[in-house]
């Protein structure tokens, strides 16, 4: 049996959805395909998390990669959601999708958990559930709500030729939080604010306020990872973002940010993104779906 599990981006909501905000994600067209027939050449912590010793099955997340490079679009999350729904399609090939993803969801969210030492699950969730979602934290775990993206919004996607290590940064801006928390609330506050504004704008359908709500986000980033002494928003990302603005646009790292994946998002046709030697942009689709059977 083989299952697929898309990729996916951070809209919106990076670093304050570990503080409650409510975050976007989109899934993207490009997945990892897990296949029970053949043995893994590999097994991830977070698969190994979630299955302890018993049997893993091949994964191809080829397409989530560039070469060896990673290209920043959670391939962590959909190769431990494919392989968890080909696992469960293999024990029980009729199951239908809703009560398949039902099932993946909790397990995959507490093994990418355990894993990697705590984590939104954002990324999880939009591998399992696939389209646009606002997500955000809560006591049973991870609420999770469908929408979709203004019809005048225009994202293209960005990939740094040197990945950044996520890892990294996410300590750098906890070491912050520990060091100076009142500095930290502060300058966190301005990036949950438009994280807020954010969700709020998705859910109405208002393109120019989205739009808004991510140029801050982008300033205040740069403002988090200058405190932190984190590369958040990297010299290449920061002249992107005035670049975008000149426009009416917005430029900003998706997710942690260091660079990895970035985001250019204008109205209606907008421009293109300006060409730069470090970034190549990625031919994605946003709200792809979510886990699926492919046999």
């Amino acid at each position: 049996m083989r299952a697929r599990a898309p990729g996916k981006v951070v809209l919106s909501g990076a670093y304050a959805v570990l503080e409650g905000a409510p975050a976007i994600v989109a899934a993207v067209d490009r997945y990892a395909v897990a296949d029970t027939d053949r043995a893994p050449g590999f097994v991830t912590p977070e698969v190994r998390a979630a299955l302890g010793d018993a049997p893993a099955p091949f994964v191809d997340a080829s397409a989530l990669r560039s070469g060896d490079r990673k290209l920043g679009l959670g391939s962590s999350a959909a190769i431990l959601v494919a392989t968890l729904g080909a696992l469960e399609w293999n024990a029980s090939p009729e199951a239908a999708l809703d009560a398949v993803r039902g099932r993946v969801f909790p397990r995959a969210l507490a093994a990418h958990r355990a894993a990697q030492g705590g984590g939104s699950g954002i990324d999880v969730a939009a591998s399992v559930y696939g389209g646009v979602l606002v997500a955000q934290r809560d006591p049973e775990g991870l609420a999770v709500e469908p929408t979709r993206l203004p019809r005048d919004v225009r994202v293209t996607v960005l990939a740094a030729r040197a990945p950044a290590s996520t890892p990294e940064l996410i300590a750098r801006v906890r070491a912050f939080a520990a060091r100076d928390p009142g500095e930290y609330a502060r300058r966190m506050g301005r990036q949950r604010a438009a994280s807020e504004r954010a969700a709020l704008a998705v859910r109405a359908g208002k393109g120019s306020e989205l739009v808004a709500a991510l140029r801050e986000q982008a300033k205040a980033l740069a403002d988090l990872g200058e405190a932190a002494g984190a590369p958040i928003v990297t010299p290449e990302v920061d002249a992107l973002a005035e670049a975008a603005e000149r426009v009416g646009g917005a430029a900003l790292p998706a997710g942690a940010g260091g660079g990895d994946v970035v985001l250019w998002v204008t109205l209606d046709s907008g421009s293109r993104a300006p060409a730069h030697p470090e970034l190549d942009v990625l031919d994605l689709t946003l709200g792809a779906p979510g886990l699926e059977p492919l046999d």
